[in-house]
């Protein structure tokens, strides 16, 4: 199947087949050559509007858009963090799951920082795992984010984030909470 077969799939209102066309178009990716991941890139970053789940945006952003961006501008990933629509900014930020796994952080801390303040509840969930990510890996570098960000966090954010600590630690950064936040 070629990615603009995939495509079809894509644009199908049924969400099982959407799903169907991301696990095609992951493996195209990480089986073809640089013009393949091209052609799949902009397949992906010309629909976003059709991953419209947070299970369609996690099953391709960490496997599709991360990987490409590796050594490459990631200005795309401001752009998507800007819009409107919550499955791109969940997007952005999942592609940075792929940086993580490379064990470069920043971009995951700079887009935690842009969207601390996001009104959707799944940009808080992916956050927060992103974060909580860094931390398996480096925990130190997660609890300097934590020591300046924790107050201003949402709850949602901040639990995600702090999953894996010991209890004594997770009660001290749900204490620097901020009433009402």
């Amino acid at each position: 199947m070629s990615p603009a077969d995939a495509r079809t799939l894509l644009r199908s209102p049924v969400h099982e087949e959407r799903l169907t066309a991301v696990f095609i178009l992951v493996r195209q990716f990480r089986s073809g050559g640089e013009d393949v991941q091209r052609e799949v890139v902009g397949l992906v970053l010309a629909n976003t509007d059709r991953l419209d789940n947070w299970d369609l945006v996690d099953s391709c952003a960490p496997y599709v858009l991360g990987p490409w961006l590796a050594g490459r501008d990631r200005a795309v990933l401001d752009r998507l963090a800007a819009s409107e629509l919550v499955w791109d900014r969940r997007t952005a930020v999942m592609a940075t799951f792929a940086f993580i796994r490379d064990g470069e952080f920043e971009p995951t801390r700079g887009l935690a920082r842009r969207l601390l303040r996001d009104p959707q509840d799944l940009i808080h969930k992916a956050v927060g795992w992103m974060l909580q990510e860094i931390g398996k890996r480096d925990r130190p570098t997660e609890q300097r984010f934590l020591d300046e960000h924790a107050p201003d966090m949402p709850r949602v954010m901040l639990r995600y984030a702090i999953e894996n600590f010991p209890a004594e630690r997770r009660r001290h950064y749900l204490g620097l909470k901020r009433r009402g936040s």
